[in-house]
């Protein structure tokens, strides 16, 4: 499902505040859905979301990060931008990971171009290497739902995993749902 009250994607503060309740309101009121996936890398209205419905419901973030802790030591974010970045590290606090946490870089491109920029994947490439050569990361975490073609690439060229986060999040639905 897409939610389509909002932004195309979630880049801002403001976004991420304008989506919490429609997100609260398409839970409660979905009913043919067995488990949920919140799919922005900021978790917008995670917690609200939980408590509207019995149906288990997974933020991205949460999920790429579990991922990543029981794949490697040190994991590095690689984040749309420098806002992005102050937002994820207040969740990595909240979730007491920091002491995991290699680094986390900005690419410095949109939502839409995440996905299909011209030189998307070179730039990601980029700041994937700075997060291993620089910050010791050995997992990375696509840190933008619209990076997800780019994960396959990515890891073969970085030689180590690299987690997309929505992966990760379904395949902890599937999970819960046994």
């Amino acid at each position: 499902m897409t939610l389509h009250q909002g932004p195309y994607g979630i880049e801002t503060q403001d976004h991420i505040d304008s989506v919490a309740a429609p997100l609260r309101r398409t839970v409660e009121e979905e009913s043919g859905a067995d488990a949920f996936v919140i799919a922005c890398y900021s978790d917008p209205g995670l917690q609200l979301c939980r408590l509207a419905t019995e149906k288990p419901v997974f933020g991205i973030q949460e999920s790429g990060v579990l991922t990543a802790l029981a794949r490697g030591e040190k994991f590095g974010v690689i984040a749309l931008g420098d806002e992005s970045i102050r937002r994820h590290l207040v969740y990595l606090e909240n979730m007491d990971v920091t002491d995991r946490l290699a680094g986390e870089r900005a690419v410095d491109l949109s939502v839409a171009e995440s996905a299909s920029g011209a030189d998307t994947f070179d730039r990601l490439l980029k700041v994937g290497t700075t997060l291993r050569d620089q910050d010791g990361a050995d997992v990375l975490i696509l840190g933008c739902a619209g990076m997800a073609s780019h994960r396959s690439g990515l890891e073969q060229s970085l030689n180590m995993p690299v987690i997309d986060p929505v992966q990760a999040a379904v395949e902890m639905a599937i999970e819960a749902l046994g």
